[in-house]
């Protein structure tokens, strides 16, 4: 593993400094004000930068508790037992380098996370695939793969067009997007020549991970992310989780943050409108609060993003070319199912804490909560049950919660035979389309932090960045970036960002 890391870091596959941060005082040297619509990862990656340089900045989050898509909520079960149901497992890879800088403001060595061993893909045609226990740093990474994969053969390397798969290796971000923004996922995986295991195995669960169907999803931005996650980084497809669950582990102690260095967040608090004001912004909620700012940062989901933007008629003068952008950048990704399930007994011991699952009508993802999370373990300590989280990244549009979380039980069943003797005592499933959507030709329309309003900035896992970066690691760092553009227009120093090797290996200059 070190002598993975030496090569890599002699290659060039280190963490790489996109804005080095400083350059004006510690805090903004005059009162100024900020408001951030969105509680979730990028708008409390804003607030926390913000905040701590003397910004009085304000948090208006929506729903009633903080997190997005790395929400959490209590629950009550049947039997008493209080339990925290999540939009779905994360995992915080090692590369999330603006993420964890975050995060460190809660925990300086990131006590809270905790490996996770192995990352098996599961099917049931073929052998699992191992992706957890790799060299970290490519190219020992991608050889180790190559060698050890029990889905490729030398005699598939042969036959594989290797022109085709040269792009893999030869991420630009500017002349990546070029050649292949217009192409599908599909189409590049299909010009690879590959095995349909391998294709199944290797790539196409990679693909599902980002809420979109491969022959729907841009191939510019699934070389992007198989370069982030796999070729451009030191630390390979190693990743963390939380012992807790996100409220208690992140969003309570970032809300505490944020409010000891002078920031309020308010949850509950639904934007409803944009306007122009006298010394910048006002935003006005569904209760009819105003909340007026010389700077506002929007970090909400796409579809919300689009709904605000409609609702405010000001924005059309102020900002034409962020809501011609709009109708395209609003509609979602396919929707997306989770199922959390309360058994009566455990699945067999050696099953990993968490599994990708390929070529499945419905399951993408199975997670063992029971072994990750303190009160799921409490909870199935006292019961002698389980606590298991099944995920469908893109599933089929209009069907119900509860159906879909019966096909991906008895898919696990297929997969795992010992889950089919397990009776389900209490289900919490639900469907959302929330995620953005990277289509054939979408890159040159998405918008950036920057709009062409002065005082307006976006922030989201859908936002542009000119780095490499994809989910949590975008979303940290386009709030990041938002807050830097406040703070250098106010004269204050800016937060250092970071990234993965922006190139690929093989990429021209």
């Amino acid at each position: 593993m070190a002598l993975s890391r030496v090569v890599g870091r002699l290659i060039g596959v280190r963490e790489h400094v996109v804005d080095p941060g400083g350059g004006g005082a510690p805090r903004v040297p005059r009162p100024v004000r900020a408001v951030v619509v969105g509680g979730g990862i990028a708008g409390m990656s804003a607030a926390v930068v913000l905040a701590e340089r003397g910004v009085a900045v304000t948090v208006l989050e929506a729903a009633p508790t903080l997190g997005g898509r790395l929400g959490a909520w209590p629950e009550e079960l049947p039997d008493g037992s209080p339990q925290r149901v999540e939009h779905g497992f994360h995992a915080f890879f090692r590369q999330y380098y603006n993420w964890r800088s975050i995060l460190r403001r809660i925990d300086p060595r990131l006590g809270f996370l905790k490996p996770v061993p192995g990352y098996p893909i599961l099917s049931a045609r073929w052998p699992t695939e191992e992706f957890g226990r790799l060299p970290p740093a490519p190219p020992a990474n991608l050889l180790a793969l190559l060698l050890r994969s029990p889905s490729l053969r030398l005699a598939d390397l042969r036959a594989m067009d290797r022109d085709a798969a040269l792009p893999l290796l030869s991420y630009h971000p500017t002349r990546t997007y070029a050649e292949f923004d217009g192409r599908t996922a599909d189409e590049l995986l299909t010009s690879l020549r590959l095995p349909d295991r391998a294709r199944a195995m290797l790539f196409e669960v990679f693909s599902h991970s980002f809420f979109n169907h491969e022959a729907e999803m841009s191939a510019a931005e699934l070389l992007a992310q198989f370069h982030f996650y796999l070729l451009g980084n030191p630390e390979g497809l190693a990743f963390d989780a939380p012992d807790e669950d996100y409220a208690t582990a992140i969003w309570a102690p970032l809300a505490r943050h944020v409010e000891q260095h002078g920031g309020r967040v308010r949850t509950g608090a639904v934007a409803a409108r944009l306007d122009r004001a006298p010394d910048g912004w006002r935003v006005t909620t569904a209760d009819g609060a105003a909340h007026e700012a010389r700077h506002l940062v929007l970090a909400v989901d796409p579809p919300a993003l689009a709904a605000l933007v409609g609702a405010s008629p000001g924005l059309l003068a102020a900002a034409p070319r962020l809501v011609a952008r709009m109708p395209a950048f609003g509609t979602p990704g396919p929707p997306y199912a989770v199922a959390r399930y309360w058994m009566d007994g455990d699945v067999d011991p050696g099953r990993a804490v968490f599994s990708g699952v390929s070529r499945q009508p419905t399951l993408d993802s199975v997670t063992l909560y029971h072994r990750l999370e303190r009160e799921s373990r409490h909870w199935a300590e006292r019961s002698g049950g389980s606590v298991v989280e099944l995920h469908a990244y893109a599933c089929e549009p209009g069907v119900p919660a509860e159906e879909l979380a019966e096909r991906m039980r008895v898919e696990l069943a297929a997969l795992w035979p010992e889950a089919a003797r397990l009776r389900v005592l209490e289900l919490r499933a639900r469907v959302e389309a929330r995620a953005p959507a990277f289509t054939p030709g979408s890159h040159a329309g998405r918008p950036g932090v920057r709009t062409d309003a002065d005082g307006l900035y976006l922030a989201g896992d859908g936002i542009r960045t000119e780095f490499p970066s994809a989910l949590m690691e975008r979303s940290a760092a386009t709030g990041i970036l938002a807050a830097n553009h406040i703070l250098r227009a106010e004269g204050a120093a800016a937060e250092p960002v970071r990234s993965v090797r922006p190139r690929g290996l093989l990429a021209r200059q």
